[in-house]
């Protein structure tokens, strides 16, 4: 071996003690040259390093080196408490005063750590060809923050890999000759001075960077777990993080949740954080930043993007010069793809910003790899769902902020039930950009290469939105609310309501649809406990003054309540539209249209192709196939009449088209009639037709015109009318108003007959045409 220098990390007079006293004991004899040279040592600074390293013409070995101190034991692990901070001292980094106390009483709590060794001229070569710089002193930052970077990794070994941070990002971005080299191309074309260009870039960077310790991160959980701990109980499955854990040693981890919740990060990170997993980079929104929150949450690993980039491309180029670095040190990703928090309790269009941002790091070649992992998130209750309720009523929603976080805190103390975190399977990035026509690397010369990525990345979203509702469970509490919302203005007995729901379980086992706690819904005293709890939510109204108690939806909480119910309709949306195609059929006097490709299903996933997720067409017909073979199992063979078909919808126990359709298509309906009543040769203010379709929507709702308030819904008239825009019913100016106002009479008609229809499924379904006997215990 020749020539060894080891690089001390060390930042007072008893740590360069500690580390002399443990190379003194021989910990370092193997490091000993063959020439019997004892290893010269070096405190870790660059200057030091620039001169004492950067110029030596042999090639010694570098040794990284530090102390780490550890907090002391206590409720079965290592970390720091808001108490401790109070005493002005951080055990993690003790002043002077308190490390020669520890080495005195605790000595276990300050461990000596080596970092990877390197070769001085593999530093030199990685150096060049990282950042292309020659000089000493670039070399020497070079070297430090080599050295920095392996003694964390070391550390990890010792604190847990929940603590894995980077260090020094803007000087190594700020370094890098790939983004000198894209700032340049921007100085350029935008007409910058060079020097400016940089200096806006290290700005922006200072603005983005997560500036993580593990300090703050031990107390920013500290901090944020009451306002998730009182509430809920977390059930997932620990052992789903072993094969990720196993992934994320090869490749970096974007993980992408569904968003109910202000907690939802919370309770995630708190549960790989207790699993000892890789805490993530969240992608938050500049809504949260407000102190104290967001600094301490920058510093444990958040990372507040601005909404909008306008043209600024320095911003641009340094949020996509982050994201490729953080992927390439396989730092894992999260945020919430949804764009916000689901307003309906079911999934919102995916939006593409930030995914493209990771995408662009696969096509430049930074990253070889990037596996996406689809989370879902699914609570029993939420406390914030009177604020979403009123928002959806044309409510405006109350900015967060000290007062908001005091609110929000005091109403997690109540227990809101489980919440359910199931990971679906992992998803190569690289694979599904490339079967979706993403050119990567080697486009055609005729290549519209924007557009394909455009597909591609929209196909990959979609992928992404159907893992997430793949391992979405139904909860008690989803049940219980689809079986309430519908009946109209009818109360139900318990015997009532499991007589609804019995037949709906049976359905559930049958598709292997995965569950939360649905099983209490077997028995009486369960569902009456799941009753209960949900009268005390406020969210069903019991009457216990007659002969026995009667349940239905308070008055003001059709929105809440259909939050619940709309967390788990997707697995019933199928169903829901082979019941109408088969009403149509009967209304149309058809002798099993069905049979001939599905024409008027398809019709209706076109309509609702907004609100849900479909596969392509071939796929969707086969489910329809697998859903009709559930209502009839001998269809295939005995080929029934519509009048057969109607029979055995009937006789299946229940009908789901009102239950799980209907506010979508009253609310699609809505905005057509107001649509079809413009002026086609006047451009259509959407903001203000929203607001119109609220108030007349409510009118409808008194008039029974509608069958209940979950219809009217901002969001849901704002989905309905991207369909409008989508069929070319809003254009900003028409060329041919006849055929503008007929095409919107059209549509009106269309959806005024699937309404009919739904009608006609709520009169056929068993909850609503007799009383349901009881006999359950």
């Amino acid at each position: 071996m020749g020539p060894v220098v080891f690089l001390a990390d060390a930042r007072s007079k008893i740590e360069r003690e500690l580390i002399t006293q443990w190379l003194d004991e021989g910990n370092a004899d193997h490091f000993v040259s063959e020439t019997g040279e004892r290893p010269s040592r070096l405190l870790l600074d660059a200057t030091r390093i620039a001169g004492a390293l950067s110029g030596r013409q042999d090639n010694p070995l570098v040794v990284p080196v530090r102390v780490a101190w550890l907090p002391p034991e206590r409720e079965g692990g290592r970390h720091v408490k808001w108490a401790d901070v109070l005493t002005l001292n951080n055990p993690r980094s003790p002043n002077i005063i308190a490390q020669r106390k520890i080495v005195k009483e605790s000595p276990e709590r300050a461990q000596v750590l080596l970092g990877t060794p390197a070769l001085l001229e593999d530093l030199r070569r990685r150096h060049r060809r990282e950042v292309g710089d020659t000089s000493p002193d670039s070399l020497a930052r070079y070297i430090h923050r080599s050295a920095i970077v392996t003694l964390e990794r070391a550390e990890r070994v010792v604190t847990g890999d929940r603590y894995k941070i980077p260090r020094l990002v803007v000087e190594q971005i700020m370094d890098s000759a790939t983004f000198r080299a894209r700032l340049k191309e921007i100085s350029s074309a935008n007409d910058i001075p060079y020097p400016e260009a940089l200096q806006r870039a290290r700005s922006c960077l200072k603005e983005l960077v997560a500036v993580q310790s593990k300090l703050a991160t031990d107390l920013f959980a500290q901090t944020m777990r009451p306002l998730h701990s009182s509430a809920w109980t977390v059930h997932a499955d620990s052992a789903q993080l072993d094969s990720l854990r196993q992934l994320n040693r090869k490749h970096p981890l974007v993980f992408l949740p569904s968003h109910r919740s202000y907690a939802d990060a919370l309770v995630l990170n708190d549960f790989l954080a207790r699993n000892d997993f890789p805490r993530n980079h969240i992608m938050g929104g500049a809504n949260l930043k407000f102190w104290p929150l967001g600094p301490l949450a920058k510093r444990a690993g958040t990372v507040f993007i601005r909404r909008s980039f306008g043209d600024d491309e320095v911003y641009k180029a340094s949020v996509e010069e982050y994201f490729a670095y953080l992927l390439a040190k396989r730092f894992n990703l999260e945020w919430y793809f949804e764009g916000g928090r689901s307003r309906t309790g079911k999934l919102r269009p995916p939006r593409y910003g930030l995914l493209n941002y990771v995408a662009s790091a696969l096509r430049s070649r930074r990253v070889p790899e990037i596996m996406v992992v689809p989370v879902s998130i699914a609570y029993e209750r939420l406390h914030e769902l009177d604020a979403i309720a009123h928002e959806q009523r044309g409510g405006k929603k109350q900015a967060e902020g000290l007062a908001w976080l005091a609110k929000y805190a005091k109403a997690q103390r109540l227990l809101a039930g489980n919440v359910y975190i199931r990971f679906g399977d992992p998803l190569s990035m690289r694979e599904r950009l490339r079967a979706a026509g993403d050119p990567m690397h080697a486009p055609a010369p005729d290549d519209d290469v924007p557009a394909l990525q455009r597909k591609a990345m929209q196909k990959l979203a979609f992928e992404i939105a159907v893992s997430i509702n793949r391992v979405t469970p139904i909860t008690a509490n989803a049940l219980v609310t689809l079986s309430l919302l519908g009946v109209r203005d009818r109360s139900l007995t318990v015997g009532e309501v499991m007589a609804a729901i019995d037949p709906v379980l049976h359905y559930i086992e049958q598709r292997g649809v995965p569950t939360g706690n649905i099983s209490v819904l077997r028995s009486l005293s369960g569902l009456r406990a799941v009753l209960a709890d949900l009268t005390t939510a406020g969210v069903v109204t019991t009457y216990d003054e007659g002969l026995e108690p009667v349940y239905s939806i308070e008055p003001g909480q059709h929105l809440v309540a259909a939050f619940y119910r709309n967390s788990g309709i997707h697995w019933f949306v199928n169903r829901a539209i082979v019941e109408i195609a088969i009403l149509d059929a009967a209304e149309i006097g058809f002798t099993d249209p069905l049979r001939a490709e599905w024409k008027y299903a398809n019709e209706l996933r076109n309509l609702l192709k907004f609100e849900f997720f479909f596969p392509d067409r071939e796929t969707f017909e086969a489910e329809l196939v697998e859903e009709m073979l559930l209502i009839d199992p001998l269809w295939r063979e005995r080929k029934p009449s519509i009048d057969e078909l109607t029979e055995a919808l009937e006789n299946s126990g229940f009908i789901m088209a009102h239950r799980v359709l209907r506010s979508f298509f009253d609310a699609q309906f809505v905005v057509a009639q107001r649509i079809a009543s413009k002026d086609a040769t006047e451009s259509i203010d959407k903001a203000q037709l929203v607001d119109e379709c609220v108030r007349v929507g409510q009118q409808m709702v008194l008039q029974g015109q509608l069958h209940g308030p979950e219809s009217i819904s901002t969001e849901l008239f704002n989905t309905a009318l991207k369909l409008a825009d989508n069929l070319g019913l809003t254009p900003e100016s028409a060329t041919d108003a006849e055929d503008l106002t007929r095409r919107r009479t059209d549509f009106s008609r269309i959806l005024a007959a699937v309404v009919k229809r739904i009608r006609l499924a709520e009169a056929l379904d068993p909850s609503n045409r007799k009383v349901l006997p009881g006999g359950y215990s």
